[in-house]
């Protein structure tokens, strides 16, 4: 599923990688966010609209991953702008765009989330974002800025995601969200706060009988009530082996949608 390249240097340590049985190629920090199993599942969560283009956008989108997978999996659907508050991972990004040879769909601009307001309201069809799992101050706090950015709310909360989505979101545009499974009562309170309702939920579990540490989460902004909480997605067998429905996530496809 990812297959690392050697080290070189760019600013700091990077590696290579190829993702999605090498269907895309990313240059990655050695030590900052980089693309895991979160990531991969999220991509293929995404559902857009069955008709017509939609814009969408990522907020945090570090090295591009996600976006750049959306581009790969709907060529002919969607045009990507991801928001990434840090420049290092922003240049990484362009980057990773330009010899994916994706400028055409996929583009990235510095800016900080919690400005959401620089851009006009109701801009786009749909939104990704795989916040923070911390609030600052809660977990140990990695050494490493960029990974305290990216994991540990260092510059923007939940709620400020919640606000961000409000704002940017068309009424009807579709939210898609990663988190860590012991805040989902938290986000989904916020996120039918700011009118982003809950319409598709998945939970993620590391094997059959033990409890999920992420869900997937589809939201509508001011959309009816309506949730539909989907089969569970369990990682790996008794084996160790990874599932079939696990590896369905690094496939052209994606997730099933019920």
């Amino acid at each position: 599923m990812l297959r690392q390249g050697k080290y070189v240097r760019i600013a700091g340590i990077m590696t290579h990688d190829e993702i999605l049985y090498g269907r895309l190629r990313l240059w990655q920090p050695d030590e900052g966010p980089r693309v895991n199993m979160d990531t991969v599942l999220l991509a293929a969560y995404v559902r857009p609209r069955s008709r017509g283009r939609s814009v969408f956008v990522e907020l945090g989108s570090a090295t591009g991953a996600v976006a750049l997978m959306l581009a790969l999996r709907f060529p002919e659907k969607l045009q990507i702008l991801g928001l990434e508050i840090q420049p290092e991972l922003e240049e990484l990004a362009l980057r990773n765009c330009l010899e994916n040879g994706l400028t055409d769909r996929v583009s990235f601009r510095r800016m900080d989330l919690r400005e959401h307001r620089a851009l006009p309201p109701a801009s786009f069809d749909g939104l990704v974002v795989n916040p923070p799992y911390e609030e600052e101050g809660r977990g140990r706090k990695s050494p490493v800025s960029t990974v305290s950015i990216a994991r540990q709310g260092t510059c923007c909360t939940l709620r400020d995601v919640a606000d961000a989505s409000f704002w940017l979101l068309k009424t009807g545009g579709r939210f898609f969200a990663v988190l860590r499974a012991d805040r989902a009562a938290e986000f989904l309170t916020l996120m039918n706060e700011r009118k982003i309702t809950p319409k598709r939920l998945k939970f993620v579990h590391p094997r059959a009988g033990k409890r999920a540490n992420l869900f997937l989460v589809e939201g509508v902004k001011e959309a009816g009530s309506g949730l539909i909480v989907e089969p569970p997605l369990f990682v790996h067998e008794d084996t160790g082996e990874y599932t079939a429905d696990l590896l369905k996530a690094y496939e052209p496809e994606g997730l099933p949608c019920l």
